[in-house]
């Protein structure tokens, strides 16, 4: 009798850690809503307070599983060089504009109100421009705020 008990505790200590698990992983993996971070990407006065994406991995995950952004927040992906550097949409819950940016802080290419995909194979995005750094907003925002290739993005990060 007593085996079944430890039996079922263990059970139910799994579960309860598995659940913390996932349940914790949109919260820390989500981007930080805090307007006083020092990182921020700014078009004139409309500034984004970002996470940023440098390693492979927060790259890989992106805003993957991400159910809410403030509208004032972003994802920045911060490449070694300027390249083409195509982004697609897997796991992703919301819609996104996604902002290619070239090394000399130039929007050059812009993806509107890209779509969530929850199918097995998502089409990447391929921008028509070599990029450095790539900005992921809410869909709409670019067009709300007017930002256009050939914008000047101030980038302000601490890295």
């Amino acid at each position: 009798m007593k085996m079944y008990i430890e039996i079922f505790l263990l059970i139910i200590a799994i579960i309860i850690l598995g659940y913390l698990f996932f349940y914790s992983a949109d919260i820390l993996f989500a981007p930080s809503t805090n307007q006083n971070s020092d990182n921020q990407v700014c078009f004139g006065s409309n500034c984004f307070y970002v996470t940023l994406a440098k390693t492979n991995a927060e790259k890989e995950r992106g805003l993957m599983f991400i159910e809410y952004l403030d509208e004032g927040n972003g994802m920045f992906f911060i490449f070694d060089k300027d390249g083409n550097h195509p982004f697609w949409m897997k796991n992703t819950l919301i819609p996104l504009d996604i902002i290619w940016i070239n090394n000399d802080g130039k929007v050059v290419f812009i993806s509107e109100n890209s779509q969530p995909c929850k199918e097995n194979f998502c089409s990447p995005i391929y921008p028509n421009a070599n990029a450095k750094y790539v900005l992921e907003i809410n869909a709409g925002i670019s067009k709300k705020i007017g930002i256009k290739i050939g914008d000047k993005a101030d980038i302000k990060i601490r890295r």
